[in-house]
């Protein structure tokens, strides 16, 4: 939704742009470099990811970092991604409705960088957005658990995002079941149900770095 995007727009705006992310080795000016590139410069982020650098040392992301240190040159970076993707990139003929979940968790990634804070209270409308598009991304995010997975909403709906003969459900709201399935497993706010065994299983694996191994691209 235009608005999530309009929210991280302030909430970068302030936020010190030297402050710890979510996103391992990332500060709040890199989080946004990430978004600037990954919507307007879409080959020097594929570059970026196909050399596999440890997180804060990529090559073309560090270019606009680097010219992102002045407060001018911050501001103006944030211009950049409050007027939206470039008309040219493939990626953004969609609308940001298409990224509305990847907004969310980057949002709560400059939030929660330097710890748990209060959930932000979102309109109904747009926790039924975050719930519904937030299958793919699960499924995803879920793929290798050893584990079958399901996510409920408490008093809400539920959907079997991994299916095997033992399970785990996965409670929360939507916003916390969306960081959960992206790795931010530390700073989500959800239960986790089920056979004690099973539990066991599912939370010995379900650490933050094996789920980014299996490929969510929020980070």
């Amino acid at each position: 939704m235009e608005t999530e995007r309009a929210a991280l727009v302030e909430t970068f705006r302030r936020a010190d742009p030297d402050a710890p992310t979510l996103c391992e080795g990332w500060t709040v000016r890199h989080l946004l470099a990430h978004l600037v590139q990954r919507e307007h410069h879409p080959l020097r982020q594929a570059a970026d990811v196909l050399a596999r650098p440890r997180p804060g040392r990529e090559r073309f992301l560090g270019r606009l970092v680097e010219r992102a240190r002045t407060p001018a040159g911050y501001a103006a970076l944030l211009e950049t991604f409050a007027a939206g993707m470039s008309a040219w990139n493939p990626v953004g003929w969609a609308g940001d409705r298409a990224h509305h979940v990847e907004y969310v968790i980057h949002h709560e990634d400059v939030r929660r960088g330097r710890g748990l804070v209060e959930p932000r209270v979102l309109p109904p409308d747009q926790v039924r957005a975050v719930w519904a598009e937030l299958a793919p991304l699960a499924r995803l995010g879920y793929l290798r658990s050893p584990v079958g997975v399901v996510q409920a909403v408490p008093g809400g709906p539920r959907r079997v995002v991994k299916r095997a003969a033992d399970a785990v459900v996965v409670v929360g709201d939507p916003v916390e079941l969306a960081l959960h399935a992206a790795g931010r497993v530390d700073a989500a706010d959800v239960d986790v149900v089920g056979r004690p065994q099973t539990v066991e299983r599912f939370l010995r694996w379900s650490g933050p770095a094996e789920v980014a191994r299996d490929g969510v691209d929020v980070s």
